[in-house]
This record gives structure tokens, C-alpha cells and sequence, in this order.
């Protein structure tokens, strides 16, 4: 099976024994107060799916991901894992000592050993990591809603989140290697969506699966625009779909417990690297992975992969052209299959299937399996 990403996968969830241990020291620790989003980010640390990372970025780390998408040690990595705090709570902290990572209530979930306390630029940030400094833009929005004050030092994560939506659906890096490894599967191809899956995506799936043994299928339920269709909504999407469509014996589903960037190119790296930490050897690519607005080309998330050695980064980035239907050809196609005009193709992108959805139209059964079509309608009224 591949390597997680820097060779090992990261596990930070002290032995029973240790946790007690910390859980009473916690108490005697000075508070960092977070909102759910940094607990789950602690989360997909403890779990490897961060991997090669042990804790948030202290300083150093986080320069070089800013300036060169490299952690300090040379290794790829795209996006800042950081830990914002306030200036009061950066008082009562001192390098070297631990500090007990909560929640707003303020119930214990980990500690952090603070090894740096910094400020960062985040003017610079936007720019290097969203290539905007416009609030308009999500991602810039969230960053410039944070504290500028960062610290950074390993975790040990004591207390799971209490995840009540997904829980089928909830699979560690450790789980969906040992899942693969139990299929026989050595390679898989990993699809990452916040939308519901329409035809062209069902393309993509089902062309990439001719070539690798299995699918893995992994939709985002971590925060997204207020104008994206809600987790719930697009996971009864998914089990129809699986349910009627796909063999069974070559998918497995499981969510990706993160929040949407919108960071376009460099998120489509951050992507690929945790789906490597989940096992697989190929992901795919579309048409303005992770994008926004109009923010990115519509395959700069393709290029980007280019600026790396492939040994680098490890997993393959199976690179599609925008899918559609043709008339002509009575099926699914992208330019490279396709010989015929614009007007013979019907195309259906996620803004515009919200749009027709908001004004009640159906979307077009070439585009939408009835079925997923009928929960996105229902969904909507």
C-alpha cells in the first residue's frame, strides 16, 4: 500500500493510561478556547490525516507553506495548519509548557506543548495561499475573521468530537488502509466533492475506476458557503446513487472532516496529500478543483501539480477535461472524445444546478439521475 505522506502515518491519541493522566493535568494548564472548526483540525492530526504534521505550525513551518507551499524540512505541503489565539489568551501562555486545547464551553479535547507564539501577516497569507485579498472571497473572509496571533507545537488529542451526523461514514486513515488492504485493492482512486454528484462527476468516477481497483468516494462535511447544499442533503444523494449505479465491491464511501478553503490550486495539493494519508494512489482533478468565483483558471488545479517532482507529492492526480452531455454523440463526453460543437452539449455546473433548483426546475435527467434530482427538489421545498 502507498505511504502516508512523509513515510508514517501520525497517530496522536495517548495510550488509555497517559490520556487519564493528561485529562489531569489539564485542568492545572492555561485554556486555549477554540471554536468546533480547530478541535476537528486537531482531530485530522491525532488521526494522521494530516500526516506528516504532530501538531499545528510553529513559525518556521508556517513561513515556508506561506512563501513556497514546502514545510520547514523541505517536504510538500500547501495549506497553513494553524491554531489562532487572542491576545489575552497568548498572555497567559509561555514557551516550553503545555496548554490545554477546549472547546468555547470550555470542555478539554487536547493539549498543545507551546513551542511558538507569533504573529502572522494576513494580508500576506490571502495572497500567497488564496491569490485574493478581497473578503469577498470565503476563504479570505474566514482567514480575516481569525486572530493574528498563532501558536504551534504537537498535540496530543484526549476526547473525540461527539460526531452525531455520518457515523457510518466517519473512517480514520488507519481504517480505509485497512479496509483497501482487506479488499485487495492496491490502487484507488479518491474523489473529493461538496456537491451533489451529477452525471459528469458519475463519468469521471466510472472512467477513472476502468483503470484502478477501487473507488473512494469522500465528500467534504466540514463548513461550506452558506449557498452550498447542505452535507446532509448531498450524502442521500450519494447512497442513492452507490445504492443503484456503482458496484458495490469497488466503492467505498467515507467524509472528509474538513472545512472547504476555496484556496483552488494549493487546496487541490492539501487534497491529494490527505487522500494519499487515506490510502490512495490516485485522485481526481476536474475542472476548478476546489475553486470559487472566478477567482482561479479553470485548470490551474491541474497545473500546480506540475511544479512538483510526481515522487514528491506521491499520489497521481488523474487530470479530466470538463464533462458534458452530447446530443450527438447520446452520452457523456469531455473535449478529448467529443467531436462536436458547443450547441450539441448540455453542461450543468454546481452554481447552476442551485440556481435551477432555487426557481423549482428539474434539472435535465441527461445531467441527473431522477432519483438525486427528486432529493435536491424536496430538499429545496
Amino acid at each position: 500500500m502507498i505511504s502516508p505522506h512523509g513515510g508514517v502515518l501520525i497517530n496522536r491519541f495517548p495510550p488509555r493510561e497517559e490520556r487519564e493522566e493528561w485529562l489531569g493535568k489539564a485542568g492545572e494548564m492555561p485554556q486555549i478556547p477554540v471554536p468546533q472548526t480547530f478541535i476537528q483540525e486537531m482531530e485530522n492530526i491525532a488521526t494522521g490525516l494530516f500526516s506528516p504534521l504532530k501538531g499545528f505550525m510553529c513559525r518556521e513551518d508556517y513561513e515556508r507553506v506561506v512563501e513556497e507551499m514546502r514545510l520547514a524540512d523541505g517536504t510538500v505541503w500547501s495549506m497553513p495548519i494553524v491554531l489562532p489565539i487572542d491576545e489575552e489568551t497568548a498572555k497567559s501562555l509561555k514557551v516550553g509548557s503545555w496548554a490545554a486545547v477546549t472547546d468555547l464551553s470550555g470542555e478539554v479535547y487536547g493539549v498543545i506543548e507551546v513551542r511558538d507564539v507569533f504573529r502572522r501577516d494576513k494580508r500576506r497569507e490571502a495572497s500567497k495561499v488564496y491569490g485574493a485579498t478581497d473578503g469577498a472571497h470565503p476563504g479570505v473572509a474566514r482567514l480575516y475573521s481569525e486572530p493574528e496571533l498563532l501558536v504551534g507545537g504537537p498535540i496530543w488529542m484526549l476526547r473525540r468530537m461527539r460526531h452525531e451526523k455520518f457515523k457510518r461514514y466517519r473512517l480514520d486513515p488507519a481504517d480505509t488502509r485497512r479496509i483497501f488492504s482487506e479488499r485487495g485493492w492496491r490502487t484507488v482512486v479518491a474523489f473529493q466533492t461538496r456537491n451533489p454528484i451529477h452525471r459528469a462527476h458519475e463519468y469521471l468516477q466510472k472512467v477513472a475506476l476502468e483503470i484502478v481497483d477501487g473507488l473512494f468516494l469522500n465528500p467534504l462535511v466540514g463548513e461550506t458557503k452558506s449557498d452550498d447544499i447542505p452535507a446532509e442533503v448531498r450524502m442521500r444523494c450519494y447512497e442513492v446513487l452507490l445504492e443503484r449505479y456503482y458496484p458495490k465491491e469497488r466503492v467505498v464511501m467515507g467524509v472528509f472532516p474538513t472545512h472547504m478553503r476555496y484556496a483552488g490550486p494549493r487546496e487541490a495539493i492539501f487534497h491529494a496529500i490527505c487522500r494519499k494519508n487515506y490510502g490512495c494512489t490516485h485522485i481526481i482533478i476536474g475542472r476548478d478543483h476546489a475553486g470559487v468565483g472566478s477567482y482561479y483558471g479553470p485548470y490551474d488545479a491541474q497545473r500546480i501539480f506540475d511544479r512538483f517532482d510526481p515522487d514528491e507529492i506521491g499520489i497521481v492526480p488523474l487530470k479530466f477535461e470538463h464533462a458534458f452531455y452530447c446530443r450527438r454523440c447520446g452520452g457523456m463526453a469531455t473535449r478529448k472524445t467529443c467531436p462536436h460543437p458547443e450547441e450539441d452539449h448540455i453542461t450543468l455546473s454546481g452554481t447552476k444546478l442551485r440556481e435551477m433548483l432555487r426557481k423549482g426546475v428539474y434539472p435535465p435527467p441527461e445531467l441527473t439521475r431522477p432519483e438525486v434530482a427528486q432529493i435536491l427538489m424536496e430538499a429545496m421545498r
